[in-house]
């Protein structure tokens, strides 16, 4: 527990930037500059990481200001898996390889939730993209019709972690509503505990949570230091006092530690 000066409140510790687990990324879906910039100053402690949802970077009039104002406040950035595998199902992974060249990414996102690609084969390219940039490598599905097997969802995220991976990430979409989450929304808590059972080192793996109840399950669950993505870029304050128990969904949680 650790003591915040000035008010006395014993509160979870929390590493500081740069840290390897209890990471906050982003998603950004094309907000405003504006807006944009006013959450990352107001918040840039808390963030580890803005993720460029999907294909949005090749339509955002001020990606590089954007990019810009993350180097400034020291937060990480990556683009959407979804475009990685828009580069690849035309065959152009060199441009993709460019593309985040381009705009100096050191960590990029390498999926197979949209595409028809085997996991095998997405591990060939984290391994040969583990070279040149930091990997977060995705598992499961957008289609909430598809469905993997618990067996499946554990050898693919050893197999990307095997191949290179820096972290593996667990598909739920910006929605909720597909990998470890059913259509309805309702988690497929199945899976989650086959995961979490599996022996994979828990700072390994960083779970999609767009919502607060996914959010608040995983900080009961795993503990207030989980990776968290897919976190809406108005969230990073409530989502941080919800790893502190400073809201009433965590507030008894770390009273007992």
């Amino acid at each position: 527990m650790k003591t915040l000066p000035f008010f006395g409140l014993k509160l979870p510790i929390r590493q500081s930037k740069p840290r390897n687990s209890g990471l906050t990324i982003l998603i950004d879906n094309g907000i405003s500059l504006n807006s944009f910039k006013d959450i990352v100053y107001n918040s840039a402690e808390l963030v580890d990481f803005v993720k460029f949802g999907w294909g949005t970077s090749l339509i955002t009039k001020q990606i590089e200001d954007k990019i810009s104002y993350l180097q400034e406040n020291h937060i990480h950035y990556f683009f959407g898996g979804t475009l990685f595998e828009k580069f690849l199902s035309q065959g152009k992974i060199d441009d993709f390889y460019n593309y985040c060249k381009r705009y100096q990414c050191e960590f990029i996102e390498i999926s197979n939730g949209t595409i028809e690609l085997e996991n095998k084969e997405k591990a060939k390219l984290i391994n040969e993209f583990s070279g040149d940039f930091h990997v977060f490598s995705e598992v499961g599905s957008k289609d909430c019709e598809k469905s993997y097997s618990t067996s499946e969802w554990i050898d693919n995220i050893v197999e990307d972690l095997e191949a290179g991976s820096k972290k593996v990430i667990t598909e739920s979409r910006e929605s909720g509503t597909s990998g470890i989450c059913q259509s309805n929304g309702e988690m497929r808590y199945d899976i989650i505990d086959e995961i979490l059972s599996s022996g994979i080192p828990i700072e390994d793996i960083i779970f999609e949570a767009p919502s607060k109840k996914m959010q608040t399950y995983f900080i009961q669950k795993v503990g207030h230091q989980v990776n968290l993505a897919n976190i809406p870029f108005t969230d990073s304050i409530p989502l941080e006092t919800l790893r502190l128990g400073l809201r009433s969904d965590t507030f008894h949680l770390f009273e007992r530690e």
